[in-house]
């Protein structure tokens, strides 16, 4: 049974069920790093953030990325859901939770994803911003 889980959702994130997904009698660390719509970007006032994905491909690279981390850490479990759509300042954007027998190793694995997600996933991010203006961020998607 592969204990991880990858979901691509225009629904809200619920982040404590993230968390649940990866808890184990086995683990003794268990790490969640949560990205939200914040109000300043780059001295910037955002109003919003949409998000667009490719969805079969997000999904395989993002099990991809867990298969490193499995091969540089003791992972367990693993569990990624990031949001596409409209997304107002506060909103739950990504939510990567990890669990490891040790905390050092759950936070290494869990920045590792986060990294990982925003460099070669694809999924793109445009900001709304208060004058009225948005703008894409660019991104090269890689792959191997």
């Amino acid at each position: 049974m592969n204990p991880d889980f990858i979901l691509i959702t225009d629904k809200p994130i619920d982040y404590a069920a993230v968390t649940e997904r990866v808890r184990s009698n086995e683990c003794g660390a268990v790490v969640l790093f949560m990205g939200t719509v914040r109000e300043m970007t780059a001295g910037r006032q955002t109003v919003a953030l949409d998000y667009e994905a490719y969805p079969g491909m997000a999904q395989q690279m993002l099990q991809q990325l867990i298969s490193e981390a499995r091969a540089k850490w003791p992972v367990h479990a693993v569990a990624i859901e990031h949001r596409v759509g409209h997304l107002a300042l506060g909103e739950i954007s990504v939510a990567i939770a990890v669990s490891s027998p040790h905390r050092a190793q759950a936070f290494e694995a869990g920045r590792f994803l986060i990294d990982r997600l925003k460099e070669i996933v694809p999924i793109w991010k445009k900001e709304n911003w208060s004058d009225g203006t948005s703008e894409w961020e660019h991104k090269e998607i890689k792959t191997n």
